[in-house]
C-alpha cells in the first residue's frame, strides 16, 4: 500500500464527496486490534451497551453504528462503521468524549483493544478512508 499522505481522495459516481446535499454527511470506518484474551469480555459488554452511551450517540447524530469482528493474519481485529448525520463532526466527537457514561464505557472497552500502527495520537481506532460506496437502488 502506498503512503496515504501522498494520495488524495478520488471522488466520482461510486465515491461521492460527503456534503450538505448528500443523504449522509459522513461515513466513518475504523479498525483496532482485539486482544484475544479479552474477546469474551468485549462480546459481553457489547451485548448490553450502557443506555446513556447509546443515547449520546443518537443525540449527536451517529446512526447505523456497527462493529464487526474478524481475523487478519492471525490477528483479531474489530472493524466499526457508522454514519454521521450532524453538521459538526468534531463537536459531536467532543460531546461523546465529554459524556461521563462514555468515559466509564471506554475504561472497560479500551483495555480489550490494542491500537494499530499508524493510529493517530489521541485516537484508539485507526480511521480508514472511504474509496467506494454503493447505496443500492437503480440497477442493483
Amino acid at each position: 500500500m502506498q503512503n496515504q499522505a501522498q494520495l488524495r481522495p478520488q471522488y466520482g459516481s461510486s465515491n461521492p464527496k460527503p456534503g450538505p446535499d448528500s443523504d449522509v454527511r459522513l461515513r466513518v470506518a475504523q479498525v483496532v486490534e482485539l486482544l484475544p484474551e479479552h474477546e469474551a469480555e468485549y462480546r459481553r459488554l457489547h451485548a448490553e451497551v450502557y443506555p446513556a452511551v447509546l443515547a449520546t450517540l443518537s443525540r449527536v447524530g451517529i446512526r447505523n453504528y456497527s462493529i464487526f469482528l474478524g481475523e487478519i493474519g492471525g490477528q483479531s481485529v474489530l472493524f466499526s462503521y457508522f454514519e454521521f448525520e450532524g453538521e459538526d463532526y468534531p463537536a459531536a466527537c467532543a460531546a461523546i468524549a465529554a459524556c461521563p457514561d462514555t468515559q466509564r464505557w471506554w475504561q472497560l472497552t479500551d483495555p480489550c483493544q490494542q491500537r494499530l500502527p499508524g493510529t493517530p495520537a489521541g485516537r484508539q481506532w485507526l480511521p480508514l478512508e472511504r474509496v467506494f460506496t454503493h447505496a443500492g437502488g437503480q440497477g442493483g
